[in-house]
């Protein structure tokens, strides 16, 4: 949902530009997925499988369109050299260089491919699929228990027959009535009741743990997250697939002239609305102490300077250089040093 835009730094300003690169990753792709379904698409295979690919059509020095290729299309072929690794990725019989793709990675140690939660987090994910299975069954078969049938005596084959006929019927069908058993025949339960197994409980310390994976709060997911939390998880859950994803798009949708002098990047500023009152707070106090320039702050928000270079000094301090020994005064634009003899004012 957050739109990101193209800046220029190449003459010291901090600047958004027009470019066709912009509007091909937020609006129309030239592909059959449009901008937001191109990053939802794209970041979903980045953290499910670890690696989200995107192929970027080059022509002549413009990018004329981006074309997300699902994570299961991409073959990759990698040197045996740990050091000097060199790829090319093969889609459909086709072989490209991977500067041709944009790659969101995860996990990643060879630069073309990566490890996702469905590969790292395996074992808790399977549980969860377990779980869900067993629950299934449960509705399927009204809630029934699993068990065994036996018998004091050996059953001849037919009634044998009769009895695994009866008890498949009554199982499939949660509609059919009552099974009688005869004398000499009992019921042995093979698995706890839901009850005992607390399948809530249970869901919900899944819904937990596969949150975590996420970097997630499950208080976020419940509805009940304070200010405090949602900011906390905007830093730990959104801001690292935003430059993963911002770092794609400057090695792969940049020229090697361009580099270094434009960057891609999102704009957070609706992200972290809630946010601003104490990030402006903490910039004044900056200002106003001299730790940085009105400029800087600008810089850092993206946005253009004003070339307002100056620092802000109160007239009421008084300056020391302890390697020199002087001491300024602008309230009464006096120099002084500190000498053998005393304090001697110079001017």
């Amino acid at each position: 949902m957050l739109p990101i835009y193209l800046y220029s730094e190449d003459t010291g300003k901090t600047e958004a530009i027009e470019d066709n690169r912009v509007r091909l990753l937020n609006d129309d792709t030239g592909d059959l997925l449009d901008g937001t379904q191109f990053k939802a698409a794209l970041i979903e295979d980045y953290l499910l499988s670890g690696a989200g690919y995107a192929y970027v059509h080059w022509l002549g020095k413009k990018v004329k369109s981006i074309h997300y290729v699902r994570n299961a299309a991409v073959g990759v072929q990698k040197n045996a050299d740990p050091m000097f690794k060199t790829a090319t990725l093969n889609v459909q019989g086709r072989t490209y260089e991977p500067e041709y793709f944009m790659r969101m990675l995860n996990n990643s140690q060879d630069g073309v491919t990566g490890r996702g939660i469905v590969d790292v987090c395996n074992e808790i994910l399977q549980i969860a699929r377990e779980s869900l299975n067993y629950e299934k069954t449960l509705v399927k078969t009204g809630g029934n228990k699993k068990g065994f049938l036996q018998s004091k005596s050996k059953l001849a084959d037919d009634a044998l027959q009769k009895v695994k006929a009866a008890w498949s019927k009554f199982w499939s069908n949660p509609n059919t009535g009552a099974i009688v058993l005869n004398d000499g025949m009992t019921f042995l339960e093979a698995s706890a009741t839901s009850v005992e197994m607390q399948l809530n409980e249970h869901k919900r310390t899944n819904a937990a743990e596969i949150s975590k994976l996420l970097n997630i709060p499950p208080s976020v997911l419940e509805g009940t997250a304070t200010g405090e939390t949602l900011q906390q998880m905007m830093q730990t859950a959104i801001i690292p697939i935003l430059t993963a994803f911002e770092s794609a798009c400057n090695r792969a949708l940049l020229l090697e002239s361009e580099k270094g002098k434009l960057y891609f990047a999102f704009d957070t500023k609706e992200l972290f609305k809630g946010n601003t009152l104490a990030r402006f707070q903490a910039y004044e106090v900056a200002i106003r102490n001299g730790f940085m320039q009105v400029d800087e702050v600008r810089f850092r928000e993206d946005l253009p300077p004003l070339g307002f270079n100056f620092l802000r000094l109160g007239l009421q301090d008084v300056y020391y250089d302890p390697d020199s020994g002087v001491f300024y005064t602008p309230n009464t634009d006096k120099m002084a040093k500190l000498d053998g003899g005393g304090l001697k004012i110079e001017r």
